[in-house]
């Protein structure tokens, strides 16, 4: 999915909302178990129930990976569900360099590889465009930067003051140069949202992937007043807020219910901006 096509998408839809497929096995609903692949199932059943209402699906690697082949197993039947008309996201925050990072990209992007066809990939910036560029290097594949991160530790280094910027806003300065906004996205948690305007300033038109908002407590109108840009400019996640409303057998309409207030917030919110 290119970035018109993904445009296209929030506007037919009326959202930029993620669905974050963070599945913990000891958490969904218990009569899932039965299936061959209870991941797989509930990953399924959310997709069908919510692709008309998000433009991305986001799992997060570490939940399939902690499982072995049982996990990469699910990892790849699920990516094969998502729909053409959402973006596929890998939460994956790979950082190594050379013929590493090149395998990590064939892992994720080379479905001939590895089965698996991702749209994008989040990448950890610390040792620099060494650890981009082969990513990269796979047409038509995006790259979301880790820029501004919501967790506590966040303070120890993306604040650090480097001349005129702090650390974040130099990631950004410096990754624009490695390819545009048709190919780069960033990180930028929802609960700095007193820093979307300072992010802005130098990604103004590039997307920036939100994880935070529902249960970690972000403020989407708050995210959205300093963040929206003229194209949207913004991928909302939410991930245990959506999928987890539920641990019955009505996991999957709890999970729609969830994600249609998001996307209906979402569709007043994007009334502002003129595309």
């Amino acid at each position: 999915m290119n970035r018109e096509q993904l445009i296209e998408q929030i506007k037919i839809k009326k959202s930029f909302l993620c669905v974050g497929l963070d599945t913990d096995i000891s958490l969904i609903p218990k009569f899932l178990l039965d299936f061959e692949d209870p991941v797989l199932e509930f990953n399924r059943q959310i997709i069908e129930a919510t692709h008309d209402l998000c433009i991305a699906y986001k799992p997060n690697s570490a939940f399939y990976e902690s499982r072995g082949i049982d996990g990469w197993k699910s990892l790849i039947e699920t990516s094969k569900h998502i729909p053409s008309t959402c973006l596929g996201i890998i939460d994956a925050k790979r950082g190594d360099i050379g013929n590493t990072s090149s395998m990590y990209a064939k892992a994720f992007f080379d479905p001939k590889s590895s089965g698996m066809n991702f749209d994008a990939i989040t990448i950890a910036p610390y040792m620099g465009s060494d650890s981009v560029k082969p990513f990269l290097a796979f047409e038509n594949k995006w790259v979301i930067l880790l820029a501004l991160t919501s967790n506590e530790g966040a303070k120890e280094f993306q604040f650090i003051e480097t001349g005129a910027n702090r650390l974040f806003e130099q990631v950004i300065l410096t990754a624009n140069s490695w390819a545009g906004n048709d190919r780069m996205m960033y990180v930028v948690g929802a609960t700095r949202e007193e820093e979307f305007k300072a992010i802005r300033k130098y990604a103004p038109d590039h997307f920036l992937l939100v994880p935070g908002v529902g249960a970690q407590g972000g403020s989407l109108a708050d995210v959205c007043r300093y963040g929206l840009s003229k194209s949207c400019g913004l991928i909302v996640n939410s991930s245990r807020s959506i999928i987890y409303a539920s641990s019955g057998e009505d996991f999957a309409q709890r999970a729609r219910e969830e994600a249609k207030k998001l996307q209906s917030e979402m569709e007043i919110l994007l009334k502002g901006v003129d595309f």
